[in-house]
């Protein structure tokens, strides 16, 4: 039977108050000599970096572990050894671990890498300012890190994105601190880093906007360490007094005086909190926790030791064991506090009476009948609370037996904490070695827990876990690929260029297999792709990529391959206009022109879409492109229309007639435009005509650009009639066409004697009826009468009526004796004068 749970309780403040210290590991002969090495700790039951300390010098005859002087080690908790990897960056200034346990380590030049558990890294850097000055020293967060730069600058890291550092209020400092800490922006009410410098006999507090001076007198301080909700501060004098003070410095909450601990031997190594109520010193051999009333216990090792605080507690890894020392929960106190008369704990005792077959378990029962749903909730708390899975299972049927005497009870929580307490005694195992209590474990969440162990390649037990708590298995799936590829190696089969890399298939099958398997759907194979490439794995990454559903996620990732016609076909084919125009600007910014368009002719009918849209842009945005794209692809006919269109932009002479010269080149090129040749032909003798023309008229008149019919007119109303007679000739101008053309001209010029003259110069191939009516809509209806006589007879009373001789009219009808048109002339007529004169005309007809 497994010990009692108040077996590692230790009693402080006269019995009030408990801590126990819990064995998580045996680690005895496993790790080195922890005080010849620098240690940085992961928190949440996270693994320890180890670099060798080269200030300390190691005694004769002991065993020396063979450490190079550049290497980095980490251990779990457990002590087993996860990683060991060698540094050649420069010299390293600080090593920390994030909160996705990744260890980020910096250099002197400003240079950070974060690396994985599988040694994978990606770089980052400070900037100019800390390569040119230095860096002297940092503190490491969860979330980011500070740097203190060699000009005494403070520079502040947020995330692991690599972004740009932000200079934090100049500190005005003269020489390094002796000592300091930071306080993360997560635990401050500003959302902003502040940052805690021991210098002199006083405290600075710098944030980013300000330096504050605390006017302390207590310091010089050994040791700064803010407590894990931020708002206490646990400082270290010179002389060895602890002074714990809330973080604005404005109440002090407890003193000691480490140099009575007689026990203690050397240097203070350590300053920690256990949760945000005790605070842990400890010297080579001893772990002193000091309580909030000046109340200590003490923890004796073999040998050096290191703390890491977690925010229930403070983990203690030292030769021999693995603790963790935290105060004895609210819920465990209640149930096992000897003497204790709680509900909870008559509820343990009913059920531990019920199993023995004891009567007084029913009399328990209803002595707490009101408060049995309290007391089932605590049962379930406190089995959360326990290490021991011996203990957990009793406190768990203890609660199950209580919830059979309750009417109505939620069994979500009981439900819930069965899962968590399999979960987390599976994380705990040795071979696994990742300590987290309950309260860790909820306040980081499953999914955290799952990417720890997908970091450390344990994708089995992390898809197992995701499978019993109903999360999906995206994040494992992809880890695992990811993983699977750089494991994997590419095997040639045949030989020269035929040969075929099945390995590659092997593995797209495997991946594609498992997660059709698993239900990894929201998994990004694009993502998975980018690995493979990576790693070399071209044709790999091209095969994953062939099983992506979003073309968004292919299409950039084919392009930085440079599978660059499998993108265009892969854009076109999603029908995304926006991702297609991406990949068209993105090729003609990288490839030379012919090779841009080669590559768009060379996909046929699968980028007809892309070539459309090409046009459509060039058309807008770039002519040029437009034109050598029709060039290279021997679009004669479109060539000659954009030339065309440029032309009638074109308001310089010589550059419209090139343009239209081109057209035609273009043109005569087809054998079935003909016709588009001699238009053009004719457009290019025209322009050339009224060059010529304007010339002449030495610039006053402009003709260039004009119609034919817009020439002949412009060339009558500046008196070039015989350069309009030639333009007739050149351009074979029907005479119907000419005659309107001059009758309109010399009517604008009102020329009316030179109108008269052309009238009669031959035959009119248009009649003289155009003649009237034209010179009546302008307005010269006078001289309009002249044209009358000369048309046809059963025409001419209407044209003298629309010409206002209404008595002319009326003696033409006379003359042809048209009686019946006479009397249409009067009702027409505009007055009764009019009338009368015509009454007697239509008197004299028979």
């Amino acid at each position: 039977m497994d010990d009692h749970p108040t077996a590692s309780w230790q009693a402080m403040q006269d019995g009030n108050v408990f801590y126990r210290r819990q064995q998580l590991y045996t680690v005895s002969g496993k790790l080195p000599n922890l005080g010849d090495y620098i240690v940085a700790g992961c928190r949440y039951g996270g693994p320890i970096a180890l670099m060798r300390d080269h200030s300390k010098f190691i005694a004769l005859g002991r065993s020396i572990p063979a450490v190079a002087k550049g290497q980095i080690q980490i251990y779990s908790s457990a002590g087993e050894g996860l990683l060991l990897f060698s540094w050649d960056q420069g010299k390293i200034i600080r090593f920390g671990w994030t909160l996705d346990e990744r260890l980020v380590i910096l250099n002197e030049e400003g240079v950070y890498r974060i690396y994985d558990l599988q040694r994978d890294y990606q770089q980052h850097s400070l900037g100019n300012e800390a390569a040119e000055m230095g860096v002297i020293d940092a503190r490491i967060h969860d979330n980011g890190l500070v740097a203190l730069t060699g000009s005494l600058s403070l520079l502040e890291v947020k995330g692991w994105e690599g972004g740009r550092p932000l200079t934090l209020a100049n500190p005005g400092l003269s020489e390094p601190p002796l000592v300091w800490a930071v306080i993360p922006p997560d635990l401050n009410i500003s959302r902003h880093v502040e940052v805690l410098l021991s210098v002199e006999s006083t405290i600075y507090t710098v944030d980013n906007l300000e330096t504050i001076d605390q006017r302390l007198s207590r310091g010089p301080f050994t040791h700064v360490s803010p407590s894990p909700n931020g708002k206490s501060l646990a400082l270290l004098t010179f002389s060895g007094t602890l002074w714990v003070v809330s973080t604005d410095f404005q109440r002090n909450l407890a003193e000691f005086e480490t140099s009575t601990v007689v026990e203690a031997e050397g240097p203070v190594r350590q300053v920690e909190w256990c949760g945000n109520d005790a605070i842990l010193v400890t010297w080579d051999s001893l772990v002193l926790l000091v309580g909030p009333f000046g109340d200590t216990l003490q923890f004796a090792h073999s040998g050096p030791t290191f703390a890491v605080t977690e925010q229930d507690g403070v983990r203690v890894i030292g030769p021999d064991v693995c603790d963790l020392i935290q105060k004895v929960p609210s819920s465990s106190m209640s149930i096992f506090r000897p003497g204790s008369t709680s509900p909870s704990a008559i509820l343990y005792d009913a059920w531990d009476s019920f199993t023995q077959r004891l009567p007084k378990a029913d009399e328990s029962i209803r002595s707490i009948r009101p408060e049995l749903a309290a007391a089932v909730d605590e049962c379930v708390d406190a089995a959360g609370q326990e290490w021991e899975p011996y203990w957990q299972r009793r406190l768990l049927n203890a609660a199950k037996f209580g919830r059979g005497f309750l009417d109505i009870y939620n069994p979500t929580d009981f439900i819930n904490m069965g899962q968590t307490l399999k979960v987390l005694n599976a994380v705990r195992q040795y071979d696994i070695s990742i300590p987290l209590t309950y309260s860790q474990y909820m306040y980081a969440s499953p999914t955290h827990l799952i990417s720890r162990l997908t970091s450390r390649n344990m994708h089995l037990l992390a898809l197992r876990i995701s499978t019993f708590l109903s999360l999906k298995p995206d994040v494992i799936l992809h880890h695992w690929a990811s993983a699977k590829i750089l494991r994997s190696k590419p095997t040639a089969t045949g030989s020269g260029v035929d040969g075929d890399l099945s390995g590659d298939d092997e593995v797209c099958k495997m991946i594609v297999d498992k997660f059709k398997q698993l239900g990894g759907a929201e998994v990004s194979y694009a993502d998975i792709a980018k690995r493979a490439w990576a790693a070399g794995r071209t044709r790999l990454a091209t095969k994953l990529l062939d099983h992506e559903s979003r073309a968004s996620n292919q299409v950039p990732l084919l392009l930085t391959m440079k599978e660059d016609q499998l993108a265009l076909e892969k854009a076109t084919d999603s029908g995304d206009t926006d991702l297609v125009y991406h990949v068209l600007l993105d090729l003609h910014k990288r490839l030379s022109l012919g090779d841009f368009f080669r590559l768009i002719e060379s996909g046929g009918p699968k980028l007809q879409s892309a070539s459309k849209l090409l046009e459509v842009y060039a058309r807008e945005q770039n002519r040029e492109m437009l034109r050598d794209f029709y060039y290279s692809d021997d679009r004669r006919v479109k060539s000659a229309v954009l030339s065309l269109d440029e032309a009638s932009r074109i308001l310089d002479p010589e550059s419209k007639l090139t343009a239209v010269k081109a057209a035609h080149k273009f043109f005569s090129e087809d054998k079935d435009r003909s016709f588009e040749t001699k238009m053009m032909d004719e457009s290019v003798r025209l322009l050339t005509f009224q060059q010529q023309l304007e010339k002449d008229a030495d610039g006053k008149v402009p003709f260039f650009g004009l119609s034919v019919n817009e020439t002949l007119r412009t060339c009558l109303l500046n008196g070039l009639s015989k350069r309009a007679d030639k333009l007739k000739s050149d351009f074979k101008v029907p005479d119907k066409r000419f005659w309107h053309i001059k009758l309109h001209a010399l009517t604008t010029l009102g020329d009316f004697e030179a109108l008269e003259a052309f009238s009669k110069s031959k035959r009119s191939p248009i009649g003289y009826e155009p003649f009237v009516h034209h010179l009546v809509e302008k307005g010269h209806g006078r001289e309009a009468v002249a044209y009358v006589s000369r048309c046809d007879s059963p025409k001419r009373a209407d044209l003298y009526a629309k010409c206002g001789e209404w008595r002319l009219a009326g003696k033409e009808c006379k003359e042809r004796g048209d009686k019946t048109k006479l009397e249409e002339l009067r009702k027409r007529c505009p007055n009764s004068l009019i009338a009368r004169e015509l009454d007697q005309i239509a008197s004299t007809l028979k």
